[in-house]
C-alpha cells in the first residue's frame, strides 16, 4: 500500500508514467507488497491526522473503481476487503485504519494505489500523491492464521507430544562408566 518515492541530486534513468515498479521487482522482493500466503490478512495504516480527507478520497474511488469493473477476478478480490476505522486516535494522534481480508486472493497485491492505477488505467498523479503523503508510518502487513475460535469449545491438542528429554548422557564414557562424584576418584564402576 505504501507508494515510494526516491529522489536523485543526479540524473537517473526515467521510470515509466503511472504507479509502477521496475519489471525486475516482484511482490516476493518488493518490501511495500502488501500480499498474503494465507487466506486472512489485515493491513494496519496510520493516517496524519491532517490527512484523513485525502486518505479517504482514495479508499473511495478505489471503492467505486472495484465495483465498477466487469472483471470476476476483480470482484472476488473486493468481496473479501473491508476497510474499517477506528473510532479512537492512537497514541500520536493518528488515525488508524484496518482492512480486512478474508479471504484473500493468492498473489493479489493489497496496495489501493496499484488497483487504482490498474482499474482507472492510471490513477491521477495528485490523487496518488495525497494518498502517499497521508501516511503517518508504513502500512503493517499481518497474514493471519486462526488460533482459536472463541465461539466453540476448544479442540484437544492434536499436536504430537513434545519431545521427551534424552536419557541422561555418559559423556562418552565406556559402558559401565559414567561421571559423577566420587570418594575415590574421578570415576567408579556401577
Amino acid at each position: 500500500m505504501l507508494i515510494a518515492a526516491v529522489i536523485h541530486t543526479q540524473s537517473a534513468p526515467q521510470q515509466p508514467a503511472g504507479n509502477t515498479s521496475p519489471a525486475t521487482t516482484s511482490a516476493a522482493t518488493d518490501p511495500a507488497a502488501a500480499t498474503f500466503s494465507t487466506g486472512q490478512g489485515l493491513l494496519l495504516v496510520a493516517v496524519k491526522p491532517d490527512k484523513v480527507a485525502d486518505y479517504e478520497a482514495v479508499i473511495v474511488a478505489l471503492q467505486e473503481a472495484l465495483a465498477k469493473s466487469e472483471d470476476p477476478d476483480v470482484h472476488a478480490l473486493a468481496a473479501g476487503w473491508r476497510v474499517y476505522k477506528a473510532a479512537e486516535l492512537d497514541a500520536k494522534s493518528n488515525v488508524i485504519y484496518v482492512h480486512w481480508l478474508q479471504p484473500t486472493v493468492a498473489a493479489a497485491d493489497y496496495r489501493p494505489s496499484l488497483w487504482l492505477d490498474k482499474l482507472l488505467s492510471g490513477a491521477p498523479a495528485d490523487l496518488l500523491a495525497k494518498y502517499r503523503d497521508a501516511f503517518a508510518t508504513p502500512p503493517t502487513k499481518l497474514p493471519l492464521v486462526e488460533f482459536a475460535n472463541m465461539s466453540v469449545a476448544p479442540v484437544k491438542n492434536v499436536a504430537p507430544e513434545a519431545p521427551k528429554p534424552p536419557a541422561k548422557p555418559t559423556n562418552g564414557s565406556p559402558s559401565g562408566f559414567e561421571l559423577r562424584p566420587a570418594k575415590t576418584g574421578p570415576y567408579t564402576r556401577r
